[in-house]
């Protein structure tokens, strides 16, 4: 059966992803002295697995944009937008049409880390603040190596809960 890729279903599927994103970003997240987990990176890894890197980029930059005129107060920085889009396009070209092994999860995790997290939103925020990077470099640094492995235990959750596997369609 040759179905097209981007058919009603899909393109629901790829909304309500988006919806939950911004939902688990905004409302859903687990708050300590040193870090905030969130959740909503998992519905846009779940976007890259299934349709792409440049539908998870787009579909991640429309959900930031989306967001902040929901509930960031009227605060939009473009470099993050920029962000999100890099984000979703990493996971996706690691993930979409390849095996969802530990191996793979750890590799997007890691990308995302270190070059969108800890390098480009390290330099916006450096911009915005106006602040050394030297000054907020460390803090994110410690943040994020806390996070990273947590994010990987999520996600690889995610991808290896057949149940989960098959709500979702991940092949």
């Amino acid at each position: 059966m040759n179905k097209n890729k981007y058919d009603a279903r899909s393109i629901s599927k790829i909304g309500l992803l988006m919806a939950l994103e911004i939902v688990l970003t905004q409302f859903i997240s687990i708050e300590t002295p040193i870090v905030r987990v969130g959740f909503g990176f998992l519905p846009i890894a779940i976007i890259a697995m299934l349709y792409g890197p440049w539908i998870a980029g787009m579909a991640s930059a429309i959900t930031d944009i989306v967001g902040t005129i929901l509930f960031g107060g009227g605060v939009f920085f473009p470099g993050f937008t920029l962000s999100a889009f890099i984000g979703g396009m990493i996971y996706g070209l690691v993930l979409y049409k390849k095996p969802k092994s530990l191996k793979r999860i750890i590799l997007a995790i890691l990308l995302v880390t270190i070059f969108v997290n800890l390098g480009l939103n390290t330099l916006w925020l450096t911009m915005l603040l106006d602040k050394a990077i030297v000054v907020i470099f460390p803090t994110r640094l410690i943040q994020n190596i806390i996070l990273a492995p947590i994010n990987m235990a999520m996600l690889y959750f995610v991808v290896q809960n057949k149940t989960l596997r098959k709500a979702i369609g991940i092949e």
